[in-house]
């Protein structure tokens, strides 16, 4: 198992679509939301990733197919 944090910026199209949940179901890895802010038009999410680590990278690279900026997310996260 793995763990990788990573920052989601959704345009604005897709703020509304249940990405993080499919992400979750279809790769078999553990979401955890750990900051967020999100509105009808924009969007961000810190999201820590748990799981085998080629499925990991499957599903970064599924999600930037869909549109979705990923950025590295370096250092702890402190849940608020």
């Amino acid at each position: 198992m793995a763990v990788k944090r990573v920052r989601f910026t959704f345009p604005e199209d897709l703020i509304k679509e249940p990405l993080i949940h499919n992400l979750g179901h279809e790769f078999r890895v553990i979401t955890n939301v750990r900051m967020a802010d999100v509105d009808e038009k924009t969007g961000w999410v810190l999201l820590e990733l748990e799981g085998e680590p080629g499925e990991i990278e499957r599903s970064l690279a599924w999600a930037q197919q869909k549109g979705v900026r990923i950025d590295p997310v370096a250092g702890d996260i402190v849940e608020g």
